[in-house]
C-alpha cells in the first residue's frame, strides 16, 4: 500500500439521537467516501464497550483529496444531519522500515 494520508477520526453519537439511525448514517457516509477520487478506503468501527463511540479509518492519496472530502455533497449532508460530534481526529503514516 502506498503511503498516502491516513486519518483516524473518533465520532460520538449525540445522546438524543437514535443509535440505529446514526449507525446507518455512518455506514452510508463511509460507503460514499469510498467513491471519492483519491480516497482508497473508509472503514467504520464501533466500540464494543461504548456503542455510541465510532472510529473511522480513512486513507487519501494526498492532502488535496482529503480537503476535497470536506466539500463532497455526502460529507456536507452527514454534517448537516447533526447525528454525531467529532471527538478527535489525527493523521498517521504507515510504518515502513528502512532496510
Amino acid at each position: 500500500m502506498d503511503q498516502g494520508l491516513f486519518i483516524t477520526a473518533e465520532l460520538r453519537v449525540k445522546p438524543d439521537v437514535s443509535l440505529e439511525l446514526a449507525k446507518l448514517a455512518i455506514f452510508r457516509f463511509c460507503r460514499d467516501m469510498k467513491s471519492e477520487p483519491g480516497c482508497s478506503f473508509a472503514l467504520p468501527l464501533q466500540d464494543k464497550e461504548d456503542p455510541r463511540k465510532f472510529i473511522l479509518w480513512e486513507r487519501y492519496d494526498d492532502e488535496a483529496a482529503h480537503q476535497a472530502h470536506f466539500n463532497a455533497e455526502h460529507t456536507q449532508r452527514f454534517i448537516r444531519q447533526g447525528l454525531t460530534e467529532l471527538v478527535q481526529a489525527f493523521q498517521s503514516e504507515l510504518l515502513i522500515p528502512e532496510l
